[in-house]
């Protein structure tokens, strides 16, 4: 598939086949990912991959948050059993974590640097038939789910990444087309 055509077709996915992805093979395509532009080549990402049974820290620390939240008492342990649920049909999570530099220039770069390697592995995981989102929870932050999957301080999850063989493809979303986003300095 020509570049082009996996920019444009590449979709985030939110189901998925009760399938498990290969963790071996994520292995291969994050080897790919992590040649990212990095202007300082701090290269300051960590990637903590949960699949099968690794997945229920995750989620049983989703689910102690949830339930921590609902005010409602009659609801506490509903709630917390569906975001359990949610976390556990995901067959693959991937939590990407970015070294936090104290400069606070050398740190946005980095974060563009973190976001431009998920992007990678999007576009390299779409092209062997395997589906994921982007998610950015508040939880991320949150002691109990830092704990749960081994997150040091000085460290920031920039996001979960959903992975797995879509059990169906959203349609695209119309895009602005760049030419309407342009400023032309030619003088």
């Amino acid at each position: 598939m020509e570049l082009r055509q996996l920019i444009r077709e590449r979709r985030s996915v939110h189901r998925f086949q009760d399938r498990e992805v290969p963790v071996e093979l994520m292995m291969e395509l994050l080897d790919t990912a992590v040649w990212a532009p990095n202007h300082r080549m701090t290269q300051p990402w960590r990637f903590i991959i949960s699949s099968g049974d690794g997945r229920k820290a995750t989620a049983e620390a989703c689910r102690t948050m949830n339930e921590r939240w609902e005010w409602d008492p009659q609801k506490k342990q509903a709630t917390g059993e569906k975001y359990y649920k949610k976390i556990m049909s995901n067959p693959m999570i991937i939590t990407v974590v970015m070294k936090e530099n104290p400069y606070v220039q050398v740190r946005e770069e980095d974060y563009a640097s973190t976001s431009i390697v998920i992007h990678n592995l999007s576009l390299l995981a779409w092209e062997q038939g395997i589906g994921m989102v982007w998610e950015t929870y508040p939880w991320l932050h949150e002691e109990v789910f830092r704990n749960a999957v081994g997150i040091q301080p000085g460290e920031r999850a920039i996001g979960n990444l959903h992975v797995g063989y879509p059990a169906g493809i959203p349609h695209a979303t119309p895009r602005v087309p760049a030419s309407e986003r342009i400023t032309l300095l030619d003088r």
